[in-house]
């Protein structure tokens, strides 16, 4: 076979996904390792639940992953996706969209790291003890609190993984002022491209390449695009901007999809539809965003994952670059935070 005509397989990468929230089951497990996924930041706790009912919530997943020891296993360091990877298993890094379990006592975070959490958010869209959500906007942003600077230092000093996806962007901003470690917005996107308060203008995109950190390009609809149904080319225009703006090492992946439960189109739309929690986040979309479309039109299940990085290569990056993003930039940033 001559030079010109041979061609050599191309390797799949060792994905993370940045923010899974679907559900702990066998099926969903499954389907999440024919994505190829190796690791995922699951959110383990729903983002309102308060301190007995995260710790309930946080035993029935943990005692969910145990009895798939067989194809899962608790993430508590970054050895242990490697280790999943390596043995086909999928790697389960133990996280919360919210603080709420703790707002009374940031001294409980050391409880959950004991228990297996290694990630969380201070607030979530809701405004907290710590800080404010994605959506207020401009003076209704009072940014992080005294509770939210207390809450980093205990968080550093457990060598947990601060997640600011959901905040506002004022206090995106402090918090990634008095962070001393790198940090994560785990699921957002590039606002320049989609004005969504759930997405990060370029100052914060900065900023969190200053700090060493990350942002998860996510495929959630309604950070992804307004006017019209996203497909995966609106996805990897933000992944392109994130990429000008903060450097290849500083972009990575996330799914955001809440898959393998039973359908419950009425929770939907009074929580994330059109018409439902919050107007200036899903309100704001196009006529197509509805139940049967809420969706991008090329990734409707974890298992889609390979177009991404099939996306990714028909855009040009290297296949060192499609490591970085689908994984590396996120080995990186637990290695550091976690060491």
């Amino acid at each position: 076979m001559s030079l010109q005509t041979a061609t050599m397989p191309t390797r799949q990468p060792l994905i993370v996904d940045g923010l899974n929230c679907a559900a702990v089951t066998r099926e969903q497990f499954e389907r999440t390792l024919q994505g190829g996924i190796s690791a995922i930041n699951l959110t383990a706790v729903e983002p309102w639940s308060d301190l007995p009912k995260s710790l309930k919530e946080l035993e029935a997943n943990l005692a969910a992953i145990e009895a798939m020891d067989d194809i899962a296993l608790v993430v508590r360091s970054v050895d242990d996706i490697t280790t999943a990877h390596r043995e086909g298993k999928l790697g389960v890094i133990v996280g919360a969209q919210n603080s709420l379990m703790v707002a009374d006592d940031v001294a409980l975070l050391a409880t959950f790291k004991r228990l297996g959490m290694r990630i969380l958010q201070p607030t979530y869209n809701e405004p907290s003890v710590f800080g404010q959500g994605a959506p207020d906007m401009g003076e209704a942003d009072k940014g992080i609190t005294e509770a939210g600077r207390a809450w980093v230092a205990e968080m550093h000093r457990q060598r947990l993984l601060i997640d600011l996806s959901h905040c506002g962007h004022r206090t995106s901003a402090d918090y990634l002022a008095e962070s001393k470690e790198p940090v994560v917005f785990s699921h957002a996107n590039a606002f320049a491209v989609c004005p969504s308060p759930r997405n990060k203008p370029d100052d914060l995109l900065r900023g969190i390449a200053k700090n060493g950190g990350l942002i998860g390009a996510v495929l959630w609809s309604p950070a992804v695009k307004h006017e019209t149904r996203p497909t995966l080319s609106d996805y990897l225009d933000h992944v392109d901007h994130m990429v000008n703006i903060a450097g290849i090492e500083h972009v990575a992946f996330a799914s955001d999809i809440a898959e393998g439960y039973t359908p419950n189109r009425d929770k939907w739309e009074k929580s994330f539809g059109p018409r439902g929690l919050y107007p200036n986040i899903t309100g704001i979309l196009g006529s197509w965003y509805e139940w049967d479309t809420r969706l991008n039109i090329d990734f409707q299940s974890i298992v889609s994952t390979p177009r991404v990085v099939e996306g990714l290569r028909q855009r040009g990056y290297s296949e060192a670059d499609v490591e970085r993003l689908m994984s590396g930039n996120w080995l990186r940033v637990l290695k550091d935070v976690w060491s």
